[in-house]
């Protein structure tokens, strides 16, 4: 083998300046709002000196922010871009619309009812520079009602963190940056934006959070309410269940199946040693019903592991999906 070493073509994410920034909007009945929030984000990005874009995608809107976000694509076409929805997809779906026909290195994501401070993307921005790839904003001093909206998100926030690894106060804060690398990769379904960084943490991303401002709602209503936790932690258990176990499935279902066995194994011992030693029936016992079930159900357990993993490797080998994901090389080259 050669024993001459170069630096490969892809080299670490470090600090940079350089780069062109998108920002996506998600719009859904802000016609007030998008005029204001226009005005704002050119006053937080002129000054950087950098290539930019603002991108609003417009969730089946009804009151009329279509109409305004036409007309302001067509007053400032060197910034301004816009998608339109048929009807109303949900949050995620607009954010996902969004990154896909962005064209910045980096992007921002944040919501468009003026909760969130565009003067805030500069101080994320300058995060990235040095060298993060994630940069989340936390609501330290959330402005929404305590009961229904600032509370549940608390709770919301330490249970996600726990079980994903990724340690963060505000999972709910739309306003972040990403680099582009670490939005590639997977598709958002259901109320999977706010898991992004779960998803980014599991592909080795560089994380921090810094405090950004949140104002209260000055137009309209929200319209999240208490129901929208119940699909969190829907989404949080298949976060979870692709983050940890996508790759080896047989790791969830296998271990499963063995504790439900060795109950099973454990109860039927426990049976057959009371007929040993005090002569009472084994078949008449509700225990005996009660280990043959998870006997049954451990070993049904065991072989859905083993037909999850063999569609795992047909997904991964049919699209040549990788099992890894590097961060950069070093590889010799032969003269």
């Amino acid at each position: 083998m050669n024993s001459n070493y170069t630096v490969s073509k892809t080299k670490p994410k470090g600090p940079a300046t350089e780069y062109s920034v998108s920002v996506v909007v998600p719009i859904f009945n802000e016609v007030e709002s998008v005029p204001i929030l226009h005005e704002k984000i050119h006053d937080a990005l002129n000054p950087l000196g950098k290539e930019w874009e603002v991108i609003f995608v417009d969730d089946g809107s009804s009151d009329g922010s279509v109409e305004v976000i036409e007309t302001l694509v067509e007053k400032d076409p060197q910034h301004t871009r816009f998608v339109a929805f048929r009807r109303n997809f949900g949050q995620t779906a607009a954010i996902s619309a969004g990154i896909d026909f962005t064209n910045g290195e980096v992007i921002v994501l944040m919501d468009g009812d003026l909760q969130n401070d565009p003067a805030d993307i500069p101080n994320l921005l300058k995060e990235i520079d040095k060298g993060y790839d994630l940069v989340s904003g936390w609501r330290r001093d959330r402005k929404d009602n305590f009961i229904t909206r600032t509370l549940p998100s608390r709770i919301a926030n330490w249970i996600i963190s726990r079980v994903t690894g990724v340690y963060l106060h505000d999972y709910g804060c739309t306003l972040k940056a990403y680099r582009r690398e670490v939005l590639t990769g997977f598709r958002l379904y259901g109320e999977m934006h706010r898991f992004i960084p779960a998803y980014a943490g599991y592909v080795g991303a560089r994380i921090t959070e810094i405090t950004v401002q949140h104002h209260p709602r000055k137009f309209g209503k929200t319209s999240y309410g208490l129901e929208r936790s119940v699909k969190v932690v829907l989404d949080l258990l298949t976060v979870k269940f692709l983050s940890g176990y996508i790759n080896k499935p047989i790791y969830l279902f296998g271990g499963t199946g063995f504790a439900l066995v060795g109950l099973g194994g454990l109860g039927l011992l426990y049976l057959f040693a009371r007929k040993l030693l005090y002569a009472t029936g084994v078949t008449n016992s509700p225990i005996f019903l009660l280990s043959a079930l998870f006997f049954v159900l451990g070993i049904q357990s065991l072989l859905l592991g083993l037909i999850a993993e063999m569609m795992v490797r047909t997904y991964h080998e049919s699209q040549s999906k990788p099992i890894y994901n590097v961060r950069y090389t070093m590889l010799g080259e032969d003269n």
